[in-house]
């Protein structure tokens, strides 16, 4: 109850030392004027005491204090509110570490036992005489009973509901095996911490048949709301085709049991999509706790024959699922199992890992699943807030429609409407064509965007392999740097696409014209792993005839997986023209690039590798990074990168537009190797070293000149020479752990790199090659400009000045923090100025 000290007055008022009660009207009218604004001025507290008549015996200081205490309330009560829920969360979450920490310790027990048994199967085996029973071949028959049981199964009908049941009931028990036992070896994925506020406990599995993944988390929606989003797979899994529910049978304890076919997208043109014939089965448990778990419908597991498909490759689901128990307080803990074999043999070779990796699968399924309920979560509570006046479920439509619209660009299926164009002669570029778009209305596509007298959509889509590049760093780089690899002509027709006429010739003029892009958020899922953004291309008319085509373009963007620290996540860049209106039905036709990561290799280089100076010094091995660097920039990385642009044509135009789109991705494919290049984790290379400038030495000389004169001007040695090979100091000061590099010293002119080490380029983001395109100003932020601008005139006289610590920015624009820089003059052989130096020590990113 609000309480308030009034001053003594010659007004009768009361003494100052006692306290006036407000009446309930008084409260209730100062409750109203904090609803509306919390914080009044000065102004609006005299207004209120003239306008509210029972509030004229207040004195206006009264009515400060009064608000002043009620802010003070309300911040407790929030934080109050804060603390209860965070105070559950560790309660739910503390339950979970202890469930975690039981199944581990089953899990240990199991395997002293199974360790146990092999001992005594090797000692048997070794004592006895048979020549079969060797000890490898006990080992592993006992391995392979334990790891791939495959029971055997009667045919069960269809129409028998008792069999039906019966598998149900069989799933139900594998899966709470491998969701709360011991049934997978899960290992937990790097990363992956639990909190109050993580994404969960993350785990994949070791030594198993097929892929799988697990997670446990906590949701603040109930268990029956996140039953209803996990069934929605469409909604989530952005893989997925298509699901069909073709049959459903009750079951006497309540529970359903539901016959289902799933398609799902292939990530590549180089191999087949897959689809999934499954039995899905929901009910509860004992404890209240709800559970869907599912599994696919063999010859062993018995059961109905589902569907044929021809252009699809049927993958196997084994026992998966979903355990939801509500939470006390509220919300609900999930456990999710997601377990398949995706028939690695018949895909490419080169391709198996994306197949063959747990890892990728939690990414794409299990981790994918939770972000989204947490998603639905936060915006259900009112705490993402959207800009645009869009609603959270059309910002996820937006999305969900330029994935799909990708996907089946990438995958080309027949029953879409999809054929082939013939090629010219290389095998490079994919052209598809659709000229069905009825079987896309109310999907991506709508009929005005087809003329009347007849037209279709156009695919161009190719795939590669590309060699140490980080996607995350690919992706983000052609997000940023869209001029690096679009053509504005072909942007153009790709908006005038959206009009009732498109232009008459739609060809990309070579070079096109100088254009800029403006990138304007939307909304971003709140792990900040996936962005919707408008991109507004501007254009730059150099000529009257290049007027008409010099304007403002739109693009909806979805930009996803450029967190360099998700392991086996896939990174991409969608986009479609939209127009100024941009209504929330607007058609898409989307392009653009899908990174997938394969796991690293470790039988040793690559077949693409080439012999140059960083083979020579052996950068792979001396390369000394931090821990969590070690897989992004490991000289094996590979990934695979696809690319697919759809363009609409009339049917006069056809090959014109064929021509064009080919011509069009190959040029995007060069451009993309040639930032691949600039952005992989840099080799010291004679092939790709810095460009020869005048009087410049080679990389022994300037190494030595660089550790002579640093010798020289402050009295110490750079590093301590461990050999006295020829190369030996150019080894040593490519492996340095600090950041060094040199820049050229011109009065007229800003300082250019000239020469970095490994970690210099690595601070830099760039290569060899890039690096003299790169000018010290542009990196240093103002304070660090400022320092060196007042440090210079020491630098020059007494050879050398300490620097703070500071901010630099990299070539990609990311911020790099050190601790302390040193530069110093380098001096030739003749003791004159050659370059200058700088050492950047602890640097890293921000």
């Amino acid at each position: 109850m609000a309480l308030s000290m009034h001053k003594d007055s010659a007004n009768n008022q009361m003494d100052s030392s006692k306290y006036v009660r407000y009446t309930p009207e008084q409260v209730e009218a100062l409750e109203r004027v904090y609803a509306e604004c919390p914080k009044p001025s000065s102004l609006r507290r005299q207004q209120l005491i003239r306008e509210c008549p029972i509030l004229s015996n207040i004195e206006p200081k009264q009515i400060k204090v009064w608000f002043q205490n009620r802010r003070c309330r309300e911040k407790q009560r929030k934080e109050a509110s804060r603390l209860q829920t965070v105070n559950r969360k560790l309660t739910a979450m503390n339950k979970l570490l202890m469930e975690e920490n039981d199944r581990l310790q089953k899990q240990v027990s199991h395997l002293v036992y199974e360790n146990g048994y092999m001992k005594q199967q090797i000692h048997t085996a070794s004592a006895g005489t048979a020549t079969d029973n060797s000890c490898e071949s006990v080992v592993m028959s006992g391995q392979n009973q334990q790891q791939n049981p495959t029971p055997q199964h009667p045919h069960r009908d269809a129409n028998n509901p008792a069999g039906l049941l019966a598998i149900a009931e069989e799933t139900l028990a594998e899966f709470l095996s491998k969701a709360t036992g011991t049934a997978v070896d899960w290992v937990q994925m790097i990363g992956m911490k639990p909190g109050p506020d993580s994404i969960g406990i993350v785990a994949v599995s070791r030594n198993c048949s097929g892929v799988a993944a697990r997670a446990c988390g906590l949701v603040s929606l109930e268990p029956t709301k996140v039953a209803e989003i996990l069934k929605d797979r469409q909604s989530w899994y952005r893989d997925c085709r298509c699901v069909d529910v073709l049959s459903i049978v009750p079951t006497g304890n309540g529970g359903t049991i539901e016959l289902m076919y799933m398609q799902t997208y292939a990530p590549t043109t180089l191999a087949a999509a897959r689809d999934f014939w499954t039995l899905r089965y929901t009910t509860s448990l004992e404890d209240g706790s709800l559970v869907i778990c599912e599994r696919s419908l063999t010859s062993s597991t018995g059961g109905p024959t589902g569907p044929p498909s021809s252009t699809f490759v049927r993958a196997e689901m084994l026992p998966s699922g979903y355990l939801i128990r509500p939470c006390e307080g509220g919300g609900s803990i999930i456990h999710i199992v997601d377990h398949i074999d995706l028939d690695v043999w018949s895909v490419p070779e080169v391709l198996r890992p994306l197949y063959e990796s747990s890892k990728i699968l939690a990414q794409k399924m299990t981790i994918a699943a939770l972000q989204h309920i947490r998603q639905i979560a936060q915006e259900s509570s009112g705490e993402i807030q959207y800009g645009g006046g869009r609603q959270p479920a059309v910002l996820r439509t937006f999305s969900q429609r330029l994935c799909r619209g990708f996907n089946d660009a990438v995958n080309g299926f027949v029953d879409d409407g999809w054929s082939l164009l013939g090629t010219d002669g290389v095998e490079d570029v994919t052209i598809a064509i659709n000229s069905s778009p009825n079987k896309f209305l109310g999907s991506n596509y709508n009929a005005s965007m087809f003329p009347a007298f007849g037209g279709g959509v156009l695919c161009a889509k190719a795939s590669m392999l590309l060699q140490n590049v980080p996607p995350a760093l690919l992706v983000r780089f052609l997000r940023e740097h869209r001029s690096e690899w679009a053509d504005y002509g072909v942007d153009a027709y790709s908006a005038a696409c959206l009009k009732a006429s498109p232009y008459a010739v739609p060809c990309a003029r070579p070079g096109g014209f100088p254009s800029s892009q403006v990138i304007l958020p939307l909304a971003h899922t709140i792990e900040h792993e996936e962005f919707l953004e408008v991109v507004r291309i501007e254009g730059h008319a150099f000529s009257p005839e290049d007027v008409a085509l010099a304007r403002d373009m739109y693009l909806l963007q979805l930009c996803s997986g450029v967190d360099e620290n998700a392991i086996g996540a896939c990174a991409q860049l969608v986009f479609a023209p939209i127009d100024e209106s941009f209504a929330d039905d607007a058609l898409l036709l989307p392009s653009g690039f899908r990174v997938i990561p394969l796991d690293p290799k470790t039988d040793g280089p690559a077949a693409t590798r080439t012999l140059d100076l960083a083979s020579t010094l052996e950068v792979g091995s001396g390369n000394a990074r931090p821990a969590g660097e070690a897989d992004l920039n490991g000289y094996n990385l590979r990934s695979v990168l696809t690319i697919a642009f759809q363009f609409t044509f009339e049917n006069h135009m056809r090959d014109n537009v064929a021509a064009m789109a080919r011509q069009y991705v190959r040029s995007v494919v060069g451009s993309v190797q040639r930032v691949a290049m600039a952005i992989a984790p840099s080799r010291l290379s004679t092939q790709l070293g810095p460009k020869s400038l005048p009087g410049s030495p080679e990389a022994l000389t300037l190494a030595r000149w660089v550790c002579r004169s640093y010798r020289i001007h402050t009295g110490t040695e750079l590093f301590r020479v461990e050999s006295t090979a020829g190369d030996a100091i150019l080894k040593q000061l490519w492996h340095h752990s600090d950041a060094i590099m040199c820049c050229t010293v011109k009065t007229n002119a800003s300082p250019v790199f000239t020469f970095a080490n490994q970690a210099g380029l690595d601070m830099l983001e760039t290569t060899l090659v890039a690096l003299q395109d790169i000018m010290l100003d542009k990196v240093l932020d103002e304070s660090s400009r400022k320092i060196l601008c007042s440090e210079f005139s020491k630098i020059m006289q007494q050879g050398f000045a300490y620097l703070p610590a500071g901010i630099c920015v990299s070539s990609m624009n990311r911020p790099v923090s050190y601790e302390q820089a040193i530069a110093w003059k380098v001096l030739n052989d003749d003791d004159s100025n050659h370059c200058l130096a700088f050492m950047f020590m602890n640097w890293s990113f921000v």
